[in-house]
């Protein structure tokens, strides 16, 4: 069977979401090198969006999570890390918990155990995650360590994908049956190449340091990636949700790039001074 129109053997609108992804990487670029806090609401705006997502895909399973504390949790972590630092972050993240739970206790006993849980992961899942942007851009070259992150992350999505259309052959997982050990090759040198030229050209690193860092980002990218597979699959939904075309939901685009920012905040720390 040929690909729909506009489309390609995987299933993607390839236009679309080539339009989609240039129109996001104008706005990074932009807000990270005209106002740099700027890009703490662009993060906001995203996780927000993919939060809401996971909200309305727990509720098919009456899984239910009261969205607004753990949103202003996620933006006051966001927000508290890059203006005050790792130890107020914290505190942010704790009060978040503590609120969101106090939040659930007026609703009543009946699913409190269910709903607190879920309310709690997502307080960690993305929310956590997130605030970590924060600390990542806070350093007067933040600029660059973010779109160090955010491009690495993207080169691993990139190169997967061509690869996987070239030359897969390979099931990787049954989570994913898409992915192949020959789309994961592809995303792994996509990902050293990008990370070794990127750490030496903006941050004056080695170019081991980059690319030791592209081939963690490969690692932890796949297993986000992964990970959103398991709870689509589990709540029973292809995407999470139509908000960016030929991409499907935000959370769809993001998860990558969730559980790779810990990682590239942490070996950035390290290696660049």
């Amino acid at each position: 069977m040929s690909p729909p129109a506009g489309g390609s053997r995987t299933g993607r609108n390839l236009p679309a979401a080539i339009a989609s992804a240039l129109g996001l990487a104008a706005v990074i670029l932009g807000s990270l090198y005209l106002y740099k806090p700027a890009f703490l609401v662009v993060v906001i705006a995203a996780v927000g969006v993919g939060m809401h997502e996971l909200v309305k895909g727990l509720a098919t399973r009456d899984i239910h999570v009261p969205l607004v504390p753990v949103l202003a949790g996620m933006a006051a972590m966001v927000s508290g890390a890059y203006y005050f630092g790792p130890g107020v972050f914290l505190g942010i993240f704790a009060i978040t918990v503590m609120g969101v739970l106090g939040w659930r206790l007026f609703q009543g006993s009946d699913g409190f155990v269910r709903d607190a849980t879920a309310t709690v992961f997502m307080a960690v899942y993305p929310a956590l995650f997130a605030g970590f942007v924060g600390l990542l851009l806070a350093p007067p070259d933040g600029a660059n360590r973010a779109l160090i992150f955010v491009a690495v992350t993207a080169s691993s999505d990139i190169g997967g994908y061509a690869a996987g259309v070239l030359f897969g052959r390979h099931k990787m997982s049954i989570i994913s049956p898409k992915k192949t050990w020959e789309g994961f090759a592809g995303s792994a040198i996509a990902c050293v190449a990008v990370g070794g030229w990127l750490v030496a050209w903006l941050l004056k690193g080695q170019i081991w340091q980059g690319a030791l860092l592209g081939a963690v980002v490969v690692i932890c990218a796949t297993v986000g990636d992964l990970i959103e597979s398991v709870i689509k699959r589990d709540l029973g939904v292809k995407d999470m949700g139509s908000v960016l075309p030929g991409h499907g939901g935000m959370m769809d685009r993001i998860d990558s790039l969730l559980f790779t920012l810990v990682p590239c905040w942490l070996l950035l720390a390290a290696f660049v001074r």
